[in-house]
């Protein structure tokens, strides 16, 4: 602990900046820090047990495994250790990455495909800072997850300590509750607050500092702390008094046995009145659609109640963020295409959990002949632009699984339109047929990439789980790969946050240990993760990751280059990512034209190498096409 000189050592010195005057008499000294450290009346009713070898590690900790937390994400730090201890300690899975933005993206993946909340641990400073993109990324897409920082000790704050910085101020604006420990006593009500908030409502995450002299053992806290055995004049006397009464507030009841047991989580619900204001819409509806997000999946109701529902209804869907997959591989009510058209001619559209934001054109794709049934947790997502271009005929602030699960029980013996139904899934095969031509062309010297994902469309598994994480080959494969069940895509939500893949992989693959994990990475954005190949090999989470390699950030190209002539900052090289996954353990396949006729025995002998427990990485030369000509990337 020799570092904790830089909290303690200069303490003697700056004494008078934070105490009072020295030439005060000693009587108006004692009463000057009994009102400043009130908690010194704490003290005479609780213990301050100095001899435990327990900490505030062991406390957080303590409260994680009564929630049932089986993973802790992490890039280690001294401010931390602590509380990583004590998790491995109680067989809580402390997984260290190479980046703290990855331990953040994986404890957000945990949370969507467990429906609990997804842990993340990291160091003061720097190591916090680090995971802001993740956090607000968690913030828009409505996950649940705890962010654990580290902080300079409590008498050291804002006084210029090692990676001491304004933490709160930074996370607020992100978070739906922050919390700093001031006192070890505090640690368990807090803890259990944050993942109860995490929660409730609309899901988002939350932040707990913990200043570095919560975490340590007492007999260390006070070694470090700066007190002096013999102490010399009067200041050293008041120094020492004043040292030994914060320390005994900061440890006083700290491990007196509390509550643990997690909170009830609070969630809105529609009203039995707006429930059959919906039932009776659809009921009369000759053209009804609805459009799932991210939201329908969320607990409590599970994600094969709301699929039966969904089914049950029979009225064409379209699904979106974590619903997809929803309806499996082929489905006669999921629609996928022209859904600007479906919107355009639908008399009734339910907007379960989807938003009105830059994905539905701000609500203008919605016709003003349509009623819209909109359902959302939260106030501002369900009103989003209804100023503008649209307006709800019905909006219910409510739970959205819970919500369709109790319509389609109201509307038993219902049966939508089958001519309506046929005319979206003939449109939906039309668009399948000129796909398939679209993949048979032959691009400059490289692969076709609509070719290269239809053949990993035929080896996918039924259990295969598929993240998202890239721009123009990532969208292209949103458009030709189709998971296979509720739970099984994972795209970073409406922030389009590049470098997802390497975090969401590793909470993927933890939490569903039987399913094949695929990234689909554009070889801008495996840049961002590719050093996790070391994180998979290490703890031995193996991992399939396909890089559309074609050599540039095609999705900005493809506007800044017709538009303004020039390149600049948009080109890449094709280089070998499939010999840097070597580097860090895993294995390397390249896919190009040498062996375009054999792409499907390289995928499965691909599989065969991850099944057998390694990380595999296939680096796929891809060539130019106008398949997504026109697509916008802002």
């Amino acid at each position: 602990m020799a570092s904790w000189d830089r909290y303690f050592g200069d303490l003697q010195k700056n004494f008078t900046n934070f105490a009072v005057p020295v030439s005060l008499s000693a009587a108006t000294i004692g009463v000057v820090f009994l009102l400043k450290r009130f908690g010194i009346f704490y003290q005479w009713f609780h213990k301050v047990d100095a001899q435990t070898k327990r900490n505030g590690g062991d406390i957080v900790a303590d409260v994680l495994k009564e929630h049932g937390v089986k993973y802790v994400f992490t890039l280690v730090g001294g401010h931390i250790s602590p509380i990583l201890v004590a998790c491995e300690r109680l067989g809580i899975r402390v997984v260290d990455t190479r980046h703290e933005v990855t331990a953040v993206f994986a404890a957000d993946a945990v949370a969507r495909l467990s429906g609990t909340v997804g842990v993340a641990a990291v160091t003061a400073g720097p190591g916090l800072t680090n995971t802001v993109t993740a956090v607000k990324n968690a913030q828009m897409a409505e996950s649940p997850l705890l962010l654990i920082g580290g902080a300079a000790a409590t008498l050291l704050k804002g006084r210029g300590a090692l990676q001491d910085i304004d933490q709160m101020s930074l996370f607020k604006p992100l978070c739906k509750y922050c919390a700093t420990i001031t006192k070890i006593r505090e640690i368990v009500p807090t803890v259990r607050k944050a993942l109860q908030v995490a929660q409730s409502g609309t899901p988002g995450p939350v932040f707990i500092e913990f200043p570095i002299d919560t975490l340590y053992p007492y007999a260390m806290v006070k070694k470090e702390i700066g007190m002096k055995d013999k102490a010399g004049g009067l200041v050293q006397k008041v120094i020492n008094w004043y040292l030994q009464n914060h320390l005994n507030d900061l440890f006083a009841g700290a491990f007196e046995e509390r509550e643990m047991t997690p909170l009830k989580v609070e969630r809105p619900m529609a009203t039995r009145s707006q429930i059959q204001k919906s039932i009776e819409m659809l009921s009369r509806a000759k053209k009804p659609v609805i459009l799932l997000g991210s939201q329908s999946t969320l607990p409590p109701t599970p994600v094969e109640d709301l699929k039966k529902a969904i089914e049950s209804l029979g009225i064409p869907c379209f699904l979106g963020g974590m619903s997809r997959g929803l309806l499996g591989k082929s489905s006669e009510i999921q629609v996928r295409q022209h859904r600007r058209d479906a919107l355009r001619e639908a008399d009734v559209v339910v907007l379960a959990g989807a938003i009105c934001d830059f994905r539905l054109g701000y609500g203008r794709v919605l016709s003003r002949r349509s009623k819209i049934i909109a359902v959302n947790r939260d106030k501002d997502q369900l009103y989003k632009n209804s100023d503008m271009f649209w307006k709800p005929t019905l909006a219910v602030q409510g739970d959205v699984g819970s919500f369709m699960v109790e319509v389609a029980r109201g509307m038993r013996g219902y049966k939508c339109d089958p001519d309506w139904v046929k005319t979206l899934r003939d449109r939906d095969e039309e668009k399948e047929v000129a796909n398939k031509q679209k993949a048979e062309e032959i691009p400059d010297n490289h692969l076709n990439p609509l070719k290269v994902l239809m053949t990993v469309e035929e080896v996918l598994s039924d259990d295969a789980i598929l993240v998202a994480d890239g721009g123009d080959f990532v969208a292209t494969a949103a458009y030709i790969l189709r998971p296979r069940g509720p739970l099984h895509w994972l795209d970073p939500g409406a922030f389009g946050t590049l470098g997802v893949g390497g975090g969401f992989a590793l909470g993927a693959k933890l939490c569903r240990p039987e399913s094949d994990v695929w990234v689909i990475y554009g070889d801008g954005t495996v840049g961002y993760s590719v050093a996790e190949v070391d994180t998979f090999t290490r703890h031995k989470v193996p991992v399939l990751a396909l890089v559309g390699n074609d050599a540039g950030w095609t999705q900005i190209a493809r506007e800044q280059v017709p538009m303004f002539g020039s390149s600049v900052a948009c080109q890449l090289a094709y280089s070998d990512y499939d010999v840097v996954a070597e580097g860090y353990g895993g294995k390397g396949y390249r896919l190009d034209r040498t062996n375009e006729d054999n792409i499907k025995e390289v995928l499965e002998r691909a599989l065969k190498d991850y099944r057998a427990g390694n990380t595999v990485l296939i680096n796929a030369l891809i060539g130019k096409t106008n398949f997504r000509e026109g697509s916008i990337s802002v």
